[in-house]
């Protein structure tokens, strides 16, 4: 099992969850963060981290998307392991549905 972030990290890309993971599984695109899965050792930490209550474990139903999704793009974007500031309207998009159409899948900056 592993965590996954969902759909509510588009566009507020939170980063207290990158702060905590002591495996440092988290990847980062311009307005979402991803877990590798295969680095990810699920010790739950960075879940209640989240201001966006954007990751869940792999194991609740109807993930598989987010799952693969986050297998997908942990491939081709950079590692981050450091906190960063939120993005700047953040607060706004935080628990707003329907935002998996604003996922960019450009890289973001990364360590």
């Amino acid at each position: 099992m592993a965590y996954v972030v969902t759909e509510n990290c588009i566009r507020c890309k939170y980063t207290d969850c990158v702060a905590v993971c002591p495996v440092d599984c988290f990847y980062e695109g311009e307005n979402m963060l991803v877990i590798h899965p295969d680095e990810c050792i699920d010790c739950g930490v960075c879940e209640p981290e989240c201001p966006a209550e954007a990751i869940k474990p792999d194991s609740e139903p109807g993930l598989e998307k987010w799952a693969a999704l986050n297998a997908q793009y942990a491939q081709v974007w950079p590692n981050i392991t450091i906190k960063r500031d939120a993005l700047p309207d953040a607060k706004e998009w935080d628990g707003k549905p329907g935002k998996e159409p604003l996922l960019s899948p450009e890289p973001g900056t990364g360590d």
